[in-house]
Formats: C-alpha cells, sequence, structure tokens
C-alpha cells in the first residue's frame, strides 16, 4: 500500500483531488483529513491497513491539490458534505467505510463524517473517527435536520447532473415562460424585468 494515485473529480467550480492506495476492486474506504490539513496527512497510516481495501483520500475544496471555492464564496460544513457525496458518486460507491481524521481541536472531518452518515446511513457501512469531538444535535431537531438538508444536497446534484446549454427563446417566448412561471407579472411587469434579466445571443 505504499504507491498511490492521483484522482480527479470534475465539479462546477473545477476539481475536488484524491489519492488512492490499493486496487479499485478492493473494499472502498473514503478518508476524510482535518481543518487546513489535505490527504497527505494519511500518507503514514495507510500502510499500516490492513490490504484488501481500495482508500480514497479526497482533499476538500480548498485544500490540498482541489481547487478553490469562487472568491467571496464561503466555506460552510454542508458544502464538505456535499463534495464527500459528489466524490462517492464519481467513484460510484454504493456503500463504503468512512474515516475521519481531525487535526487539531476542530474536528472538521470527524463532524462532516458525523453529518454524512445521519444524512445517508445506507451508503456507509462502517464510521471509524480518529480524534473526534462527535456530532452534536438536540434530539427534538433531529428529523427536521436530516430531510432538509439531504434534499438539499439531492436536489443540487441532480441539477448539477442534468446541467445543459440554456435554451436560446424569442423575445415573446421568453416573456411568456417568465409569466407563466410568476402568475403575480403582469406583462408589462414581466418585460421590465427581461430589460435586465435575459441576455440576448446570436440563437435568440
Amino acid at each position: 500500500l505504499g504507491m498511490f494515485s492521483e484522482l480527479k473529480f470534475l465539479v462546477p467550480w473545477g476539481h475536488v483531488a484524491a489519492k488512492a492506495w490499493g486496487h479499485s476492486e478492493g473494499h472502498p474506504v473514503l478518508c476524510l483529513h482535518g481543518w487546513l490539513d489535505n490527504a497527505n496527512t494519511f500518507d503514514k497510516l495507510i500502510p499500516l491497513l490492513p490490504r484488501g481495501c481500495y482508500y480514497v483520500a479526497m482533499d476538500f475544496s480548498g485544500h490540498g491539490l482541489s481547487s478553490h471555492r469562487p472568491a467571496g464564496c464561503p466555506y460552510h460544513f454542508l458544502d464538505y458534505v456535499t463534495d464527500v457525496r459528489r466524490v462517492a458518486a464519481a467513484l460510484q460507491w454504493r456503500r463504503f467505510t468512512l474515516m475521519g481524521h481531525s487535526m487539531g481541536n476542530f474536528s472538521l472531518s470527524c463532524f462532516i463524517s458525523f453529518q454524512f452518515c445521519f444524512l445517508y446511513p445506507e451508503m456507509v457501512d462502517k464510521l471509524i473517527l480518529l480524534e473526534s469531538l462527535g456530532f452534536l444535535l438536540a434530539p427534538e431537531d433531529t428529523e427536521t435536520w436530516l430531510k432538509s438538508k439531504r434534499k438539499v444536497i439531492d436536489r443540487l446534484l441532480s441539477l448539477e447532473a442534468k446541467q445543459q446549454t440554456p435554451k436560446a427563446r424569442s423575445p415573446e417566448a421568453a416573456l411568456q415562460r417568465l409569466l407563466e412561471a410568476n402568475s403575480h407579472l403582469t406583462a408589462e411587469g414581466g418585460a421590465i424585468l427581461l430589460q435586465r434579466g435575459a441576455t440576448e445571443t446570436p440563437a435568440g
């Protein structure tokens, strides 16, 4: 397990980078690094772990060799959880082991690991946490948080997968579509909004 390969997964703002050890046919293990860390944190650990597994250590967005998010975009916990879901989808992993390692006092990857398991329990067969503070959520908030956050992530990835070149419409067709989607708008109001809300291209 000393040798590794570099991986890249495309995302809307660039790519998420990762390192992989072992054979891709082995049991999948996704490794998450800690706060302001990167995938190299696993370099000394992975060779000591059981063979027969396929270890993939990803760099979170803005860390290691992964692309930074666009300037001005914050890095929220749920964004990191979404990155984990993106990588699992790119690897076509339906069920895998999740290993989180946090450096210092801020348990970034352990918190993200908890959140991912909570949102997608059917995808995780084992959870391994190194230096964990735990996942704190009041019992009465659990069901609401679970439903709303999973819906957000699934909807986002679904939209990204279906992303296509925007359709060109005539000004009349664009206005009609706007009015159908916004029943409170008058034709005059819609036309005013379209002056600034639509872009003219050679195709329409």
